[in-house]
């Protein structure tokens, strides 16, 4: 875990004045240490029933995909507003400095559906529990959550106690 950590830079006041952020631009842009991630990320779900992966825009289509690939699964994005072409979900949730919304295909997912959800940041844990709950609307199943980076003092898992929580990092 040394080498991700290793890879992920602090960008200081980002987006906003007193936010410490955690760039996962190193990592991914490393091929190792982004194929150990993958690894890292996957690793305990490996022989579980997993139908497919869903990942939150942006950073999570690059992990998410990944993941999906790996497993031998589909890969659902969860966008925001306006991005998907064809009948949408939809969810509102707010965020530590604001408020965001996501959406998905109504035909992405349904009852049966075992998801994976994964992202690279777990923070305050809105937009993980948004995205679980737009998963669940379609009928599907979060069978667990994976994350590169938490940052445990901003306690997002709370917001996730019902799910199974996998974070390769922690801050």
């Amino acid at each position: 875990m040394e080498k991700l950590k290793a890879n992920i830079r602090d960008i200081p006041d980002f987006p906003k004045p007193g936010i410490l952020f955690k760039d996962i631009t190193p990592l991914v842009k490393d091929p190792a240490t982004l194929r150990l991630a993958v690894h890292h990320l996957l690793h305990p779900y490996l022989g579980q029933e997993i139908t497919a992966v869903a990942g939150m825009e942006a950073r999570g289509f690059i992990f998410g995909s990944l993941v999906a690939w790996e497993l031998g699964v589909g890969f659902v994005p969860l966008r925001k507003p306006g991005k998907l072409p064809y009948d949408v979900q939809s969810i509102s949730y707010n965020l530590e400095y604001g408020s965001a919304a996501l959406e998905v295909h109504i035909d992405a997912l349904g009852p049966g559906d075992k998801v994976l959800l994964v992202d690279d940041l777990l923070a305050t844990g809105g937009t993980a529990k948004a995205s679980c709950e737009l998963v669940e609307s379609l009928g599907a199943d979060i069978i667990a959550c994976a994350f590169v980076v938490e940052l445990d003092e901003l306690k997002g898992r709370k917001k996730l106690e019902r799910y199974p929580v996998h974070s390769l990092l922690h801050y």
